[in-house]
């Protein structure tokens, strides 16, 4: 069974009610409960957590070696501004997928440059709590593959 772990950000504790023309009206709870469901449709087990504290996350995703074959990441704020989230993605080699709600090319220039990105095997962003979606349909499929070659591959390697 593959475990994903799927890591919220900064402020995505207010979802539902933090301007809703950008992030929509979905709570965080609604697309935990979502994810869960999905996940345990594909055979898959799925644990997620959110902290507005940059440290945690880093502590987060390092907690997930041994503990999770996959990460999901909306690294919300952090996502322009932390070589140490970035660092810790690399670090423990799991395939992990960044996602946004919004479309962070499209917003305003300095949420333009993801610094986690890079060390992510893809980002997904703009299509709301589908990308939470998108991104758990995402990881499965890298953890399945990497599974039927019967070899991990690390961190942002292509098949």
């Amino acid at each position: 069974m593959a475990r994903v772990l799927v890591l919220h950000g900064p402020n995505l504790n207010l979802l539902g009610t933090r301007d809703p023309a950008v992030y929509g009206t979905t709570t965080l709870a609604e697309i935990d409960r979502e994810l869960v469901v999905r996940a345990k449709a594909r055979g898959a087990s799925l644990r997620s957590a959110q902290t507005n504290i940059e440290g945690e996350l880093v502590d987060l995703i390092q907690g997930a070696r041994g503990r999770a074959d996959g990460l999901v990441i909306n690294p919300g704020g952090y996502t322009h501004t932390s070589v140490a989230i970035r660092d810790a993605i690399e670090a423990v080699g799991l395939p992990t997928v960044e996602v946004h709600l919004s479309n962070i090319h499209a917003r305003e220039e300095f949420r333009h440059t993801s610094l986690t990105a890079a060390k992510c095997i893809g980002q997904i962003c703009g299509f709301g709590a589908q990308s939470y979606y998108l991104g758990l349909d995402a990881v499965l499929a890298r953890v399945e593959a990497t599974r039927a070659d019967g070899y991990p591959r690390k961190t942002g390697q292509r098949r």
